[in-house]
């Protein structure tokens, strides 16, 4: 039965194959910088649900 780790070298090994040395640290690159702006982008939407839900809590102060 193959594991999780020998599947990922299987995977791994296949992608070299497929792709070659060189590719495999460009698509590395570009799935850093997609990391990289998908949490710029989840903070930023964090952000504005704080901001939202104390711009609430203010007008439900202010009617009480």
């Amino acid at each position: 039965m193959i594991g999780t780790t020998e599947l990922l070298i299987i995977i791994l090994v296949i992608v070299v194959l497929f792709f070659g040395g060189q590719k495999i640290g460009e698509l590395g690159r570009a799935l850093g910088r997609f990391t990289g702006e998908f949490k710029k982008g989840k903070k930023e939407i964090e952000e504005e649900l704080k901001k939202a839900e104390k711009e609430i809590q203010e007008e439900k102060n202010e009617k009480s």
